[in-house]
């Protein structure tokens, strides 16, 4: 089965990945067909650049991400299928195969530019045509003897209007799914404690990277705390001074009363 390496490798009780049992739409001839990039920080740093394919996402992993130069050849490293409702997975995978931060970092459609897809992928040489909110135009995955892998391809952009210098990468870090939230933002929102004392990556670049962002999301994590209380407190304080003036305002009321009361007792004498 297409999904059987990928169940494998995963803990579904630990993990909060889809386990890829929920049904997935038959596709017919015509119909959209999804793509997503997902930048994965783990062990080190890539993009799953995933497509949309009978039933599953065939998955690259791209350690340096897509460009938009068209001299650049990213080596991207074929790896097991995932499931179709992968493709909108964020979050924070804790322990175990790929225990880091995974951040959707672009999806959207994608048109083969080849009449047979399957024959396509068995040659070796994909053409294709994006329609992302980072990603558009047309692309190559192109497969590779690199180091001997076989599972070792190149993606590459087309020569047209949406190609050019700017390292995207660069310029659009952040998700498109949760606005402007980088690593730390993510982790933020899925209790960075659960690395404070144990990281995915301590050492290297990867694990400079990783303790600046735990350091990041449990500060923002305290911040939110901290506000929180604030707020109760005000919400404390505004109840108390709204009883103080409402006993204000009843005070002339009772003193009027009297006054009143008064009178009709002295008119009555």
């Amino acid at each position: 089965m297409a999904l059987d390496e990928y169940r494998k490798k995963r803990d579904f009780k630990t993990t909060p990945e889809p386990s890829g049992d929920a049904p997935v739409k038959k596709k017919t001839k015509g119909d959209e067909l999804f793509f997503c990039v997902q930048k994965h920080l783990a062990s080190h740093l890539h993009y799953d650049f995933r497509l949309e394919w009978n039933g599953v996402l065939l998955s690259w992993a791209v350690p340096k991400g897509p460009s938009l130069n068209t001299a650049d050849k990213r080596l991207a490293m074929q790896t097991e299928d995932h499931p179709y409702d992968y493709g909108m997975f964020e979050g924070v995978i804790p322990e175990g195969y790929g225990a880091g931060i995974v951040m959707l970092w672009d999806y959207g459609t994608w048109t083969p530019e080849v009449d047979d897809v399957d024959a396509a992928l068995r040659k070796g040489d994909l053409k294709f045509t994006l329609d992302g909110y980072k990603l558009k135009g047309s692309w190559v995955l192109v497969k590779t003897k690199y180091g001997g892998a076989p599972n070792s391809w190149l993606l590459m952009k087309h020569k047209d209007e949406w190609s050019g210098p700017l390292d995207i990468a660069e310029f659009a870090p952040h998700s498109v799914k949760t606005p402007n939230a980088d690593f730390a933002e993510i982790l933020q929102g899925e209790t960075p404690d659960i690395w404070r004392s144990n990281p995915p990556a301590r050492g290297g670049d990867t694990g400079q990277m990783f303790k600046k962002i735990i350091e990041r999301a449990l500060s923002m994590t305290a911040g939110t705390a901290e506000e929180t209380n604030t707020n109760n407190t005000k919400g404390t304080k505004s109840t108390k001074t709204t009883t103080q003036k409402a006993k204000a305002a009843k005070q002339p009321t009772a003193a009027k009363s009297a006054k009143k009361a008064a009178s009709k007792r002295a008119a009555k004498k």
